[in-house]
């Protein structure tokens, strides 16, 4: 059968005629291509004839014998994607003068490229690797020249001749010309280059300042500084490409530049801002890479590390930047670090329903742990619990012995009931308990180990249902593979006593690593364990952890929020590099902040510890006493429960209901006994009188005996002992409701009637004496002649004794009969237990103020061995002014973050002599020191603030404004270093302009404004100069 469709053209309706035609390309008529269609994908030439055998005739072209056109270089897997190339209109043309015979040839069905679903994803796989291996890596460096040439980004450059030329190609290269479509932010223009192999179109684009949405042959770029807008967008909010397109589509709209092909600016805009995020983050990894190929190397060892490892070093510089790390041992700080440990499950990802596999992974530095790591350990725990790997086995549970004991398990200091109560209590101690379900969600949280600042050290990403151990333990393996070998480490997890117990039990970890970690419970979460495990896990009374609350993941997944829902239908592996970027934006942000984080943690110490020595004198204790009560109080409150049978248990609560009925029935008769003896129907008194006195001293010591066997219960027991008897009471009241509805219910009530009326004297001479005793019982008390904790009976009200409903208080068992032993001081003193807990308090904060001190040390050692690292890497890029720009970047950025260090940590006293110096010099420090305008206001408000002497504004200057006081100390520090007067504040004017110096970028650009630009500010869309008339009253106050 023979196909009437043109070989390269749009497709035709098939002709029906039954006369079989060999349609050539020269036969076709040929069709004139639509206007503004230069951006149209033409299909693939179906075959011109199907043959006996299944063989089909289809034509080649002449450029490239020997292959099918499906596998011609131009419509290869990476360019045909690339379904906007303004080329791809030649190719009528070209087939049209190529010869019929010299392009024909015969393909079987097993040779033939049918149209799938998987070519789409390989051409996809292959134009991400060319992205990969080859664009990214070779557009480093031109990104870093065109960064120095435009000032990182402030300036629009323009190419010069020289520059032109230089494109062009040396070689006989195959040419294509491209029009691309230019998206900045108020404009579009389009831009025509003719480029090849010697000049690729990513790299042309890259020197006019665009970057390309495809690797090849692109058909849009976006302007350098719209990405960086976009990028620095995107990590303080919901990342959303969509509403950002259909924002900007608007935007342009409205200024007539309109884009007609559908859903055209998002998929190329959202590939360009991908891969221009990974070409700063692969731009920031090479130069911090060449800063650290020139800081002093650790000396070597044959025992292994001899201080933390770099990559440590460089995810948090308090923790780990101290060249000698042991010399924080001369203050007993111990542990050396303090780590906290926990899972997010609402950062999950939904299983591909459409099949369409794993997206291809990003060449980035990752803080996510890789899979072989994650299985590697899964694999090593179920090995040591003896579990097959099958996950759908469950395991069964070990038959209960008669005899229940409790006791220590190896190594613990918590009784096993204790850690069995925590177990249940803590749905993360529950392995087995879906918290996300497998069947639609790929992947079901992430789990973060960060350091005491709130420092992502590595991040885990989770696929099973539950809380496994596993993760947990290969974090804590990659930290320790990255310490030496005897830095100990402070754990906070919120089930620490749970991971604990499991290391223990099943040798989970090596002893070398587990006797280096002190495990505690993160300070939210440790009201929630049974209250032994607090006194030993609890880190407010554990040693060596200070002030430290190991809550700083729960502050990780307080940032990360804003990701839940895009990161829910994301690929595997643009959703870990989603997460890659908010923790690189997180690092850059608390880099700045180092100083104010010791700040706070020193004055928040100083205070506290201030009120609680104050409380602590107040009380007039003795020190020593107070440790021997505390000391007595974890002996005693952690000591396991008393062996016990359940049979026993159930002889002991049977006896007790016994003795209570007896006891009752003894009552009984005590009382038919007086009511003899108050009516005289008495023959002999005196033998009456014996036989009362007997009965009573029988009541007495079944009482007794029925209090022994009360206080030898347990909690449990007596629990179950109330609910049996309210059980009983509430089967009788049924039971005489269910009586009461007989045909005798009437004679019963009457009779009832009568008994109580002939017996009413008494039974209300029986209510006013034991009223009478209660009284006295009252009386003694508050005279304290009682024995301790004695707690009197409740009265009976005379008035409805004969309506006594189940829960009136007469039923209710408050009295003497519980045997009350001398309790110690830290249970029953109230002055005790005031002075344990400020004892307690006190001891954390000196613990506190030893770490602060030698943080304090650690960040300024660290300053200096990373600014001489710094200053080497300058001086080795005399001959790259590139390199060298970049170099003087971050110097001049890490002099911004040195003076605010400096600021904060001034009241914070060394644990150990330090220099001054902090790296740079003072006069680079006065070189280097931003000017920072407070907010002005316009001239009417101005007015208004001078004249209105009701509402002073400058009053307020005193009264805890800490954002104008760290600014009125950042100007004096300056003035420090100067040794004069700010000149802005001397020459300033109502006309005055000045411009804002430092831009915060991951990138450490700064952007530094020359003299000759100070006054006047471009307004060619550079954002990088405000300008900003100075207030005179701001002036005159500051």
């Amino acid at each position: 059968m023979v196909s009437s469709n043109p070989i390269a053209g749009p497709s035709t309706p098939t002709s029906h005629n039954t006369q079989h035609k060999l349609v050539t390309s020269s036969m076709a008529k040929r069709r004139r291509r639509p206007q503004q269609s230069s951006n149209f994908h033409l299909p693939i030439a179906p075959p011109l004839l199907v043959l006996p055998g299944r063989k089909r005739l289809t034509q080649q072209s002449l450029n490239n014998p020997g292959r099918s056109q499906q596998q011609q270089p131009f419509c290869d897997a990476d360019s045909a994607n690339q379904h906007d190339s303004p080329s791809a209109g030649n190719i009528l043309d070209r087939e049209e003068r190529s010869s019929f015979y010299n392009s024909l040839h015969y393909i079987s069905d097993a040779d033939s490229i049918l149209p799938s679903r998987s070519n789409g994803r390989q051409k996809k796989m292959n134009q991400w690797r060319r992205w990969t291996t080859e664009v990214i890596p070779s557009l480093i460096a031109p990104y870093l020249a065109y960064l120095r040439k435009s000032t990182s980004l402030h300036d629009r450059i323009e190419l010069q001749p020289d520059e032109v030329a230089a494109f062009q190609c040396k070689s006989s290269c195959r040419r294509r010309v491209l029009e691309i479509t230019c998206v900045l932010f108020n404009y579009i223009e389009i831009l025509r280059i003719d480029c090849c192999a010697c000049a690729p179109a990513p790299l042309q684009l890259l020197s006019h300042g665009y970057f390309a949405c495809a690797p090849i042959a692109p058909s849009l770029a976006v302007d350098l500084q719209l990405l960086e807008l976009v990028k620095t967008l995107f990590v303080h909010i919901t990342p959303n490409t969509t509403a950002w397109c259909e924002t900007l589509e608007v935007f342009l709209a409205g200024r007539g530049y309109h884009l007609t092909t559908k859903d055209n600016l998002r998929r190329r805009f959202g590939n360009a801002y991908h891969w221009y995020s990974v070409l700063c983050m692969s731009a920031e990894d090479q130069l911090s890479n060449l800063i650290g190929t020139h800081r002093p190397l650790s000396p070597p060892s044959t025992e292994g590390l001899t201080r933390p490892s770099d990559y440590l070093r460089s995810r948090c510089p308090i923790c780990f930047g101290l060249d000698d790390w042991r010399k924080s041992r001369t203050l007993n700080l111990k542990p050396d670090i303090h780590t906290c440990i926990d899972a997010c499950f609402t950062q999950k990802r939904s299983a591909d329903q459409r099949g369409g596999g794993p997206d291809p992974s990003n060449p980035i530095r990752s803080v996510f742990l890789s899979d072989d790591e994650v299985t590697s350990m899964e694999v090593h725990v179920r090995s040591c619990r003896g579990r097959p790997l099958d996950r759908g086995r469950k395991r069964k549970r070990p038959a209960a012995t008669e005899e229940e004991g409790d006791d220590y398990e190896d190594g613990m200091r918590v009784p096993t009931s204790v850690l069995d109560g925590c177990g249940e209590s803590f749905l993360a101690a529950d392995e087995k308990r879906e918290k996300a379900s497998t069947q639609f969600f790929a992947d079901t949280g992430v789990m973060a180990m960060l350091c005491r600042h709130d420092r992502v050290l590595w991040l885990a990403n989770m696929t099973s249902a539950g809380e496994k151990q596993h993760y947990a333990l290969a974090l804590i393996k990659k930290l320790f593979d990255n310490l030496p070998t005897d830095m100990t480490v402070g754990l906070l997890y919120d089930i620490g006593c749970q991971l604990h117990r499991s290391c223990l039990k099943y040798r989970l970890l090596d002893d070398a690593v587990l006797r280096r970690i002190t495990f505690a419970i993160s300070v939210f979460h440790a009201y929630g364990h049974q209250w032994a495990c607090q006194i030993i896990y609890h880190p407010r009374k554990c040693e060596g952890f200070g002030l430290s609350d190991g809550e700083g993941c729960e502050r990780l997944w307080s940032a990360l929020k804003h990701l839940i829902a895009p990161l829910r239908v994301s690929g595997f592996h643009q959703r870990l590099f989603v997460l890659d970027t908010q923790v690189r934006h997180l690092d850059n942000k608390n880099l700045s902040l180092y100083g104010n984080w010791l700040s706070r943690r020193w004055n928040n110490c100083v205070k506290k510890k201030s009120t609680a020595a104050q409380a602590l004198r107040e009380l007039s204790v003795d020190e020593t006493c107070v440790r021997q009560e505390w000391k007595s109080q974890v002996e005693y409150q952690t000591k396991p429960l008393p062996r016990r049978s359940k049979t026993n248990n159930d002889e002991e609560i049977s006896k007790i209901l016994s003795l209570e009925k007896s006891l009752v029935e003894i009552d009984g008769a005590l009382r038919c006994m007086e009511t003899q003896l108050c009516m005289g129907n008495i023959n002999n008194l005196t033998e009456h009188n014996l036989r009362l006195i007997e009965e009573r001293a029988h009541r007495s010591r079944v009482a007794d005996t029925l209090s022994r066997w009360k206080t030898r219960l347990g909690i449990s027991q007596r629990t179950r002992l109330e609910q049996l008897r309210h059980n009983r009471k509430f089967e009788i009241e049924k039971l005489e409701r269910s009586y009461r509805q007989t045909v005798n219910e009437r004679k019963l009530n009457s009779h009832v009637d009568a008994t109580i009326q002939r017996r009413n004297p008494t039974i209300r001479k029986l209510v006013s004496s034991y009223n009478n005793l209660c009284t006295d019982l009252s009386a003694l008390i508050r005279q304290r002649r009682s024995p301790p904790n004695a707690i009197p009976p409740n009265p009976i009200s005379p008035i409805g004794i004969f309506d006594l409903d189940i829960d009136a208080d007469i039923w209710e068992d408050v009295g003497l009969n519980d045997v009350v032993l001398d309790p110690p001081d830290w249970l029953a003193d109230e002055v005790t237990h005031a002075a344990i807990k400020l004892l307690l308090e006190i001891d954390r904060c000196n613990e506190e103020e030893s770490r602060v001190k030698v943080e304090r040390c650690a960040l300024q050692e660290w300053a200096i061995l990373e600014w001489d690292g710094l200053q080497r890497a300058r001086a080795h890029a005399n001959d790259d002014e590139v390199i060298l720009y970049h170099m003087n970047c971050r110097a001049r950025q890490f002099i911004v973050l040195v003076l605010g260090w400096q600021t904060k940590v001034r009241p914070i006293p060394c644990a150990w002599p330090m220099p001054d110096c902090w790296g740079p010099s003072q006069t680079e420090l006065a070189n280097g020191t931003p000017v920072v305008y407070p907010d002005v206001h316009d001239d009417e408000d101005v007015e208004d603030d001078v004249w209105d002497d009701g509402d002073d504004w400058e009053s307020d200057i005193g009264c805890g404004d800490e954002e104008l006081m760290d600014v009125l100390e950042d100007i004096a520090l300056a003035d420090q270093y100067r040794g004069q007067e700010v000149a802005w504040a001397k020459t300033a004017t109502p006309s005055t302009s000045s411009c804002l110096l430092l831009d915060f970028n991951p990138l450490f650009h700064w952007s530094p404004l020359l003299p000759a630009r100070h006054s006047t500010c471009s307004t060619s869309g550079n954002i990088g100069a405000i300008q900003t008339p100075i207030n005179p009253t701001l002036h005159k106050t500051l």
